[in-house]
């Protein structure tokens, strides 16, 4: 037979879509013509496809070959089309049978000597697959567990070309993938060795009980970065929906980490200050991809020196915090990747740095102005908590830190401060409060008293506070009120609320 077709899968964002890979040989000049919207690095696969096929101990079929991609009118790109397309070369020969790959999925880069290599988007692609019906998927063995988390897949794992020849003639078996169970990564920080700041951990232990955002100010060594990196180890570890989600993610950006096929802890991305706008939220030619905004989904995005990003990148955070996505349009199509993260911003109080004192700090009130001024009111009217630290005392850092609450004991707090909220917000699908609108909260069900949010309301209207402000400061108090085993805020929980949006200390 001339004609021989292959399942494979094309990625659209974080969605997999599936594509027939089509070959027809007839007689003429031996050339290859390739068809379907490929990009670069497909066009490039006649070579490699052409050098593993001979390195395998096949023949190279000296005919016109023409493969197409179905649907044609979906852009393709990366390697994962190579193994389809050499199979389906030489299923056209008539010199192998593909029934064994009838709706079967198949995947894989090929190296010029014949072996097949891992691909980006193996998780998404697969699930794709699932859901249009298909069972079983022929993938890499380095992507083999990965692809083995889509429930309901049977998976199979290849290491070279010529392994899948010889199992669709009947020789050889094909592999069986590894343990797809998430191996136990090395110890999380814990909140214990944070010495001091006790305004900290609790706005750190608020933070992960409400899913709120966060920004700490004060000195170098006030222990800003240890609190913000000790911020995932209070928050629950990712359920199968999330997991998915996040793993899916890192899937597409190729930083996956190998042994650790499903991720089941909160991701945690801390881009340097200089990252450019694209690798914070997402970029690059074609259809972008997804940057470090949308690797943190789940999870903790932390700006360490949040004065030195650039104010462009800084202010394309504000539309993703209000829609817990981010959208990126390029010129090959628009993609839509989630972000539902916790930000925290943190930034030392002028640009110096310096201890306070004649031999310290002489930078004046204006410039310290000016410096954190580079963080813009609107991005920062969506930070919730809003913190400033004071310098670390000597008692302080001699204090045993066996003394400290560990990240175990609060971790359990705001476990059950979540099980509260997601029980009370069940009907509206929220996990936690931070993700509750604040209509919601305004509601004569869930509206608090006049005297309770008296204060409040009296900012609101001297202009001193927005309504975005208003929410969340709602929102916080119920967080409060959750890890205090209320039924409802009081005013003492608003007025918790309010001195940590403002900076003040309890």
């Amino acid at each position: 037979m001339s004609y021989a077709m292959v399942l494979c899968a094309a990625l659209e964002g974080v969605t997999g879509q599936l594509v027939r890979v089509e070959a027809d040989l007839a007689a003429g000049l031996p050339v290859v013509v390739l068809s379907g919207l490929p990009d670069t690095a497909l066009n490039e696969a006649r070579e490699r496809v052409r050098a593993a096929i001979t390195n395998s101990g096949e023949r190279w079929p000296q005919q016109r070959i023409s493969i197409n991609l179905d649907p044609a009118d979906l852009r393709k790109r990366g390697s994962a089309f190579d193994l389809p397309i050499a199979l389906s070369i030489l299923g056209g020969t008539g010199t192998l049978p593909l029934a064994g790959l009838d709706d079967v999925l198949v995947l894989g880069e090929l190296g010029l000597d014949g072996s097949v290599r891992a691909v980006r988007g193996v998780l998404p692609m697969v699930a794709a697959a699932a859901g249009q019906g298909i069972t079983k998927a022929v993938v890499p063995v380095g992507n083999a567990a990965e692809a083995a988390l889509v429930p309901g897949m049977r998976v199979l794992a290849a290491d070279t070309l010529g392994r899948v020849i010889g199992f669709l003639r009947g020789r050889c078996a094909l592999l069986e993938p590894p343990d797809a169970l998430p191996r136990p990564g090395g110890p999380e920080p814990d909140l214990a060795d944070v010495a001091g700041q006790e305004t900290g951990r609790l706005g750190v232990e608020l933070a992960a009980a409400g899913g709120h955002h966060l920004a700490l100010f004060g000195p170098p060594g006030a222990g800003k970065t240890m609190l913000a990196q000790r911020l995932p180890s209070l928050l629950p570890r990712l359920d199968d929906e999330a997991s998915l989600e996040v793993t899916a993610l890192h899937s597409i950006a190729g930083v996956l980490a190998p042994g650790e096929p499903l991720l089941r802890r909160p991701p945690y991305q801390a881009p340097h200050h200089t990252a450019s706008v694209p690798a914070l939220v997402g970029g690059g030619s074609g259809l972008a991809r997804p940057g470090a905004l949308s690797l943190a989904h789940r999870g903790v995005l932390f700006l360490d020196e949040a004065p030195e990003f650039t104010r462009q990148a800084l202010d394309t955070l504000r539309q993703p915090l209000e829609d817990g996505v981010v959208t990126l349009g390029r010129s090959r199509g628009v993609v839509v990747y989630p972000a539902q993260v916790q930000v925290v911003l943190a930034a030392n109080p002028c640009p110096c740095a310096r201890p306070a004192g004649d031999a310290g700090c002489a930078c004046t009130p204006q410039v310290k102005r000016r410096y954190l001024g580079r963080i813009s009111g609107p991005l920062l009217d969506r930070i919730d908590i809003q913190l400033t630290l004071p310098p670390l005392k000597a008692a302080h850092l001699f204090t045993d830190s066996s003394m400290r609450e560990s990240s175990h004991v609060v971790a359990q707090r705001v476990a059950a401060a979540r099980a509260t909220a997601t029980a009370r917000w069940a009907g509206l699908g929220a996990r936690c409060n931070g993700e509750v609108p604040g209509t919601v909260l305004r509601q004569r069900r869930w509206r608090l008293p006049d005297d309770v949010t008296e204060g409040l309301r009296r900012r609101l209207d001297t202009g001193d506070m927005s309504a975005r402000g208003h929410d969340r400061v709602l929102r916080m108090a119920w967080t409060l009120s959750d890890l205090a085993g209320l039924d409802r805020p009081g005013k003492d929980e608003i007025n918790i609320a309010l001195t940590l949006r403002n900076g003040g200390t309890t």
